[in-house]
Order: structure tokens, then sequence, then C-alpha cells
């Protein structure tokens, strides 16, 4: 295992860490704003870790805000009863990059519940997918991360299904430059080095989203077996 990959590995096991804490402290809760459980969460993270720097906007969204993509910025909700929400944190520990994200239900809804249990299946079934090709493109990995989605009943959500982590701050990720991202138009091996000759490593996205139901539902974490 490469020193780069250890260092993330031990960046997103503090973040799982951070995100089993906005559990067990009961941080979601319907009746707060997304922006209120949003400042929480940043409170959480500097009391156990010290972290003030995140290497991109960090995001909490509830409801009809669950459907959007990463690049958007919907209005602040107010997180209702029987709700669904997602939380997507980008913390830098000791300069190295994390990228997590999890949803949530509050309530008993069904269809809602089913979601999160198929976006974090979905992850693990492109990740397995992932690892068993030696040769594979961004453009590859993300038609298989949409053609999950409609096997399960759902619509991939987002422009993207992941993008390249590392050493803050990592290879400047220009949105037009699509090697960068898990993309339809990246038709790069993933496995390639980068300029330099050193190991990529990837984080995977997966956003199912029920534009119908106006429901979405978002897993992120490193690409890496498991």
């Amino acid at each position: 295992m490469s020193g780069s990959l250890t260092q993330l590995i031990d960046a997103e096991n503090k973040a799982e860490r951070l995100f089993q804490e906005i559990e067990n402290r009961n941080i979601i809760q319907s009746g707060k704003t997304e922006k209120e459980i949003n400042n929480e969460i940043y409170s959480l993270a500097f009391d156990l870790f010290g972290i003030k720097k995140y290497w991109h906007k960090r995001i909490v969204r509830s409801g009809v805000n669950t459907l959007f993509p990463y690049d958007e910025n919907p209005k602040n909700l107010l997180v209702e009863e029987d709700d669904i929400l997602f939380i997507d944190f980008g913390p830098i520990f000791e300069e190295w990059e994390a990228d997590y994200g999890r949803t949530y239900v509050i309530g008993q809804d069904p269809l809602k519940q089913r979601l999160v249990i198929d976006i974090e299946k979905a992850w693990h079934n492109a990740n397995i997918f992932y690892h068993s090709q030696k040769d594979i493109s961004g453009k590859k990995l993300y038609s298989y991360c949409c053609n999950l989605a409609k096997e399960m009943g759902w619509e991939f959500g987002g422009s993207i299904a992941g993008h390249l982590i590392g050493h803050f701050p990592h290879e400047k990720l220009e949105k037009e430059d699509k090697t960068n991202y898990i993309h339809p138009k990246n038709q790069i091996n993933m496995n390639a080095p980068d300029r330099n000759g050193n190991v990529r490593h990837w984080i995977l996205e997966i956003h199912f989203v029920d534009r119908k139901l106006k429901i979405g539902g978002f897993f992120e974490q490193l690409l890496i077996k498991k």
C-alpha cells in the first residue's frame, strides 16, 4: 500500500468517526434548518479534530434539495418530520483530504429507507466492478453507475460519479478537464498515473434520485477494495 493511500485511508477513518458522532449526538433532527445542522457539524469537527479547513463547500441538504447535485446552491430548508437528508463534507486532516457522504431518514418512510439501502449497495457494486477491471475509463464507470440506478428503480442524479482525491491541495479539479472526474467524457484509464508518474486515487459518489417524489440519496467515500 502506498504512503499516500495510507494517509487517505487514515483521513477517511477520521471522517467516518465524525459521522458516527453526528449520529451519536443526534444532531440530525426535524425542526432544524440545513444551515443549523451544518454549523453544528462544523463545531463538532473542530471539537473532535481541530478542523477548520475543508477542501470543498460543506453540504447538508434535505427534502427537495436532495435532488440537487454538488454545483447547485439551493435555498436553506427546514428539516421536516419524515424527511430525508444527506451530508457531504470534505474535511482536511493534516493536509490529507477526505470526502465522505451519507444519507439519513427521519421517520419510517419505507421508500426513503430503501433509497438509503440502495445507494450503499450500489456503491459497493460499483467498487467491486472498478476493481475487477484492469483498464477502466471514467466514462465506463459512470455508465455503470447510471445503469445501476435504472436497475434499482432510480435515476442517477449527478453529472459525475466521483473525482480525484489526494494531498491538499490536490491536482486542481478544473471543470473543463474531465479526466479528473468519473465523467461520461473521461475516456482515460483511471488506473493511469498522474502527470508526475504518481498513482491516482479516486472518490466514488452515488447520487440516486426520484424526481417525481422529489427525493434523493447520496453515498460517497474512497474508492478502495472493501
